[in-house]
């Protein structure tokens, strides 16, 4: 069988084995970007309509460039709000978004292609139906926002609310902790704080599983994550002005360990979890033979 090359002297650095066993949370972190070609796609519309609106006068130009000004802005609401989506679909606890983006594309884009049928046909009527429509294909292209929270059943509302702000948090501080790094272009850098994100977020998921796990996991998801980032930031400022190389040995001895003490925690809310179970189900199977059953 075909084995992929690792050494010490492998791209990244690492051998066989320490490569091997970081794979898996690797391709644990791989995600489809939900904004995908389709939404990049509208970025294309108002750059051919600048251009198309440059022989058409004063008047036809500033309407051109409002229309492609809109045009834009509905694209990169869209593309945010797809992701908002996609993070929404991919949580078992989560609020609805507090801007509804693909509902507030599909009028911007409506209005931005109005206006721009406005500008080559001066007919209001005309410029209405053409809102509409544009519209009205957005919304049936790509939807509309969430509407409503997403809760379990059998657990209270007040506990799912604070599991979906701490979860909020986390992710904050996860998405941070990665934007700085990646200023540094290093793509070793870059996998060793996306290994520790998945054990960060393998916690997360088992809180959203089970939010009576969010007493135990609560310090991990906020003053721990929370330190991380800014160890991140502090990291990034201070290597990218001389390279010390004990500097980034240091932080990825502080990721391992980060990484180890999360994945220990995660380790026992599980066994926690099954300890609950087992508990229930010899009450359960007590209560049946007391009962004939």
């Amino acid at each position: 069988m075909a084995k992929r090359f690792g050494g010490a002297h492998s791209p990244d650095g690492r051998g066989p084995d320490k490569r091997g066993a970081q794979l898996p949370e690797m391709i644990d972190e791989r995600k489809v970007d939900a904004a995908g070609a389709r939404a990049n796609l509208l970025f294309v519309p108002p750059v051919i309509l600048v251009f198309t609106s440059l022989n058409e006068g004063a008047a036809g130009l500033a309407m051109g460039l409002v229309a492609a000004g809109l045009l834009t802005l509905g694209a990169w609401l869209l593309r945010d709000g797809l992701r908002a989506t996609a993070a929404y679909d991919a949580r078992k606890v989560a609020r609805r978004p507090a801007l509804p983006r693909k509902a507030l594309a599909a009028v911007v884009t409506g209005l931005g292609a109005g206006l721009a049928s406005y500008a080559t046909d001066p007919s209001v009527i005309a410029g209405m139906l053409y809102a509409v429509i544009a519209g009205a294909l957005h919304v049936a292209a790509f939807g509309i926002d969430p509407l409503r929270d997403k809760r379990m059943e059998g657990i209270d509302t007040f506990q799912q609310d604070r599991v979906a702000r701490v979860v909020d948090e986390a992710e904050a501080h996860l998405r941070a902790m990665a934007d700085h790094i990646a200023t540094l272009k290093d793509r070793p850098l870059d996998l060793r704080v996306a290994a520790f994100q998945s054990a960060a977020r393998r916690m997360i998921r088992t809180v959203e599983e089970d939010p009576r796990d969010l007493t135990g996991a609560r310090k991990f998801l906020g003053v721990y994550l929370m330190g991380a980032r800014d160890a991140s930031v502090k990291f990034v400022d201070f290597y990218q002005r001389n390279h010390d190389a004990d500097a980034r040995a240091d932080y990825e001895v502080l990721l391992g360990d980060l990484e180890q003490n999360f994945a220990a925690r995660t380790e026992k809310l599980l066994l926690d979890d099954r300890s609950d179970m087992d508990i229930e189900i010899k009450v359960l199977r007590d209560r049946l033979q007391r009962e004939g059953l």
